[in-house]
């Protein structure tokens, strides 16, 4: 429908055919900003509806898996915190991992989850899973304040060995929406993916868990052995999460040229998701 037609028509919205592999309409994302905020909305009621604690699962979830680490990795294993209370290093290394992972996870469900809805009405399919991505924010900014709070407080005592670096702190705002790029990305992916391949889905939790353990969140990078050091940076996660404990532990080093790689990686990896959620998109229906 071309626009001189939708004019005379007095249309106020256009549905056109998708041609290009990188079709990414910002205009018509920001037109159905309310209904964003209404999938935030729900996603984050949805999650916490019918439980006890509510949202204070956002805060026990990142407080039950880090004290796990702190006895088992900190006490049993004994592994090198880079100087500062072990406690802080793996929150801190977990806060920022459990943001990417849950927008991997739930994002790879968009096509599945979504089907019935997609089916009956249009509205840009895109706007579930950066919906999806926002809702893990709230959730993220909720177990960063309660990372704040012990920051704090180790911070007062003289032998903590903590300093923030300012500058990276501003730069872990970048991280950050990189880290919902990465997870947005590869969880289109699996999405358009899993319409034909179902296994794919079976896979995922697996997957993220495998990664979390090639990722330093449990460790320090400091371990790895220098033959190694160069393909273990080709991880983009790995370089985000030594940037969250340079800028806030002051633990540890923060490599600029394996931050360059990780962001190129993270670019590359969203723009084939999207290319593939485009093409899905078209014709999902036909295989859900």
């Amino acid at each position: 429908m071309g626009k001189k037609r939708a004019n005379d028509g007095g249309w106020t919205v256009v549905i056109e055919p998708k041609h290009k592999l990188l079709d990414l309409n910002v205009r018509e994302l920001w037109r159905y900003r309310d209904l964003i905020a209404l999938f935030v909305k729900r996603n984050f009621t949805v999650t916490y509806k019918q439980t006890i604690l509510g949202p204070l699962w956002a805060i026990l979830q990142p407080l039950l898996t880090t004290v796990i680490f702190t006895v088992v990795f900190g006490g049993l294993a004994k592994l090198p915190t880079d100087g500062v209370p072990p406690f802080l290093f793996y929150m801190c290394g977990n806060v920022a991992w459990s943001y990417f992972a849950s927008c991997l996870n739930h994002t790879s469900k968009t096509f599945i989850d979504n089907s019935k809805v997609f089916g009956k009405v249009y509205f840009p399919r895109m706007a579930v899973p950066i919906a999806t991505v926002l809702t893990n924010l709230i959730t993220f900014f909720i177990q960063f304040v309660f990372f704040l709070c012990f920051l704090v407080y180790y911070a007062t005592r003289p032998d903590s060995g903590i300093f923030v670096q300012w500058p990276l702190a501003a730069l872990c705002l970048v991280g950050l929406m990189q880290m919902a790029m990465l997870g947005l990305g590869f969880g289109v992916i699996v999405s358009a993916l899993t319409t034909k391949y179902r296994d794919l889905q079976m896979l995922v939790s697996f997957g993220v868990q495998l990664w979390l353990y090639a990722t330093p969140v449990t460790y320090a990078s400091t371990m790895i052995p220098d033959k190694y050091l160069a393909l273990y940076r080709l991880n983009p996660m790995t370089p985000i999460i030594e940037l969250f404990r340079a800028a806030f532990l002051g633990a540890g080093s923060f490599d600029t040229l394996s931050y360059v790689i990780s962001l190129f990686v993270t670019l590359l990896v969203l723009m084939i998701g999207l290319v593939l959620f485009n093409r899905i998109e078209k014709t999902f229906m036909d295989t859900v």
